[in-house]
């Protein structure tokens, strides 16, 4: 079996896990390959065999059964643009903060990779989003997982965008910024803008403005279907373009669509985990302070 791992950094109580964790990939004849620049971090902290290949972005990851990621949302987000149209199936394994993509805590490690060796687990397809721009601005990686945002780049004004839905005209968003949202990315950014959560399976875009100066103007909810458009205008004649993590300056001049991509990211669901259990620990739905023990309602 090949496995191709990526990941960032982690805090040294979390060092032992992931050790044991490649002994035991190596213990059950994985190829394993790890992404150059976590290999480098690796040698500092763990003992590593030289039969271990290294990749760089750019490389094909193709013949690759699964990947890793070894981190938080942000890296499993990074790890969804290196594997791509081959959709492969990713395993998230959180070492980072809230996790609500990468669900594995180092201590389910063992029972993680048994069941990915067993095949006790299930794929979930999540759709992403596809910016087009003239110029273009994103190169070949122009999808991402969670979310397209139009944000200004000073503190002083806010912007416009004009927005279009297939070619008619929606709203003018006078705000800081503008959001479009995956079902996954529904529990990102645009929720902290007031947008809703969706469930990963729902087949829609969510529409968030980021502080609007009008109060009556809420999160839209669109089906994917549809096709996006913006045209964007303000004092400074310079704003910022972000998908995901990777955020551009642009002026003016560009001109941008959104629509759903041809594929989808592919997402290793052990069965003791599913989206509802993870709403409820991450954002502590049904917590009540007069429970005795502080634990979370049925």
């Amino acid at each position: 079996m090949k496995i191709a791992i990526l990941g960032k950094p982690f805090d040294d109580s979390v060092a032992p896990a992931i050790q044991a964790l490649l002994h035991s990939l190596l213990a059950r004849n994985a190829e394993l390959y790890i992404v150059e620049s976590f290999r480098v971090y690796l040698d500092t902290r763990l003992e590593l065999p030289d039969t271990i290949t290294t990749f760089r972005r750019g490389d094909s990851l193709r013949g690759m059964q699964f990947v890793l990621s070894i981190g938080g949302d942000g890296t499993l987000l990074d790890t969804v643009t290196y594997v791509g149209s081959l959709q492969i199936p990713i395993l998230g394994i959180h070492t980072g903060r809230l996790g609500f993509l990468a669900t594995i805590t180092p201590d389910r490690i063992p029972q993680a990779i048994d069941a990915l060796f067993k095949g006790h687990f299930v794929v979930e397809e999540r759709s992403l989003i596809r910016v087009d721009t003239d110029p273009e601005v994103f190169g070949e990686v122009n999808f991402g997982l969670n979310e397209f945002s139009i944000l200004k780049r000073d503190t002083s004004s806010m912007i416009v965008v004009h927005t279009y839905i297939d070619g008619e005209y929606l709203n003018s968003y006078w705000a800081d910024g503008l959001i479009v949202s995956t079902p996954t990315g529904s529990t990102g950014y645009s929720l902290s803008c007031g947008g809703p959560v969706m469930l990963p399976q729902t087949n829609n875009f969510i529409i968030s403005p980021v502080c609007p100066h009008n109060l009556n103007v809420r999160p839209l909810v669109v089906s994917d279907r549809s096709v996006i458009s913006f045209e964007i205008e303000g004092r400074s004649n310079n704003f910022l373009l972000s998908l995901d993590s990777r955020s551009v300056p642009v002026d003016a001049t560009v001109q941008i669509a959104v629509r759903r991509e041809t594929f989808n990211a592919r997402l290793i669901r052990l069965n003791h985990v599913n989206f509802l259990s993870t709403l409820r620990s991450k954002l502590n739905w049904g917590y009540d302070r007069r429970n005795p023990d502080g634990s979370l309602l049925p």
